[in-house]
């Protein structure tokens, strides 16, 4: 063991050795596709964002920011959700319809207190067409990773104008510091047979409101 170790440092050191010192400080080449669709309207880029979160079993609507309270509180009311988690930052106005109990989330609700309520609402940092994901950074609006892992129903508000079409256009715009979470549909897994399950490591249910 000892000397198949030594042979396979020796092999790194001289790679490594190989290396110019100033290769930091050259530029990456960039010149890959940054996007399937290329300059498609934003229309169609929103469309396609819909098909891909439905395509991963997200229940999708598409409403106008004047609907949007109205949605809400019927997708909670439809769920029998009589409370719901609401992060800090969240705007007011979403949840001014939901006769659901509103829990604001101030950092202190345990995994268990969560795993008493029954839905959560949140907002994103941004959401890519082409893979049909949804990034949740913690910002305002979004709260804590463990808030939307634990309830069993999630719905997440999506703008229009968060919306990019590809994931090179995408980590730009994020901060690599903050934690981000990354979903496409309900969290699901499969044993050795193919067997689906779902809610196994986050919601089982998450539906996503598109507003235009």
């Amino acid at each position: 063991m000892g000397d198949s170790r030594q042979a396979v440092l020796a092999l790194i050191r001289r790679a490594v050795a190989a290396i110019p010192d100033d290769v930091d400080d050259r530029p990456v080449p960039r010149d890959y596709l940054e996007s399937h669709v290329g300059d498609t309207p934003a229309a169609e880029v929103l469309d396609l964002l819909a098909e891909n979160l439905a395509d991963y079993r997200a229940i999708v609507h598409r409403t106008a920011p004047e609907s949007l309270p109205a949605l809400l509180a019927r997708l909670l009311s439809e769920r029998g959700a009589r409370s719901v988690a609401v992060p800090a930052g969240l705007p007011s106005h979403w949840l001014a319809e939901c006769a659901a109990e509103q829990l604001p989330d101030d950092g202190t609700l345990s995994a268990h207190q969560l795993d008493t309520i029954e839905s959560v609402v949140t907002g994103c940092a941004l959401a890519v067409a082409e893979t049909g994901t949804i990034v949740l950074d913690a910002g305002p609006g979004q709260g804590r990773r463990l808030l939307t892992l634990v309830p069993d129903h999630h719905v997440c508000v999506v703008r229009a104008d968060q919306v990019v079409a590809s994931l090179p256009r995408a980590l730009p715009l994020l901060d690599p510091a903050r934690p981000q979470t990354w979903i496409s549909g309900p969290s699901a897994t499969s044993d050795i047979e193919l067997d689906r399950v779902e809610g196994v490591h986050g919601p089982r249910t998450l539906e996503v409101v598109l507003v235009d």
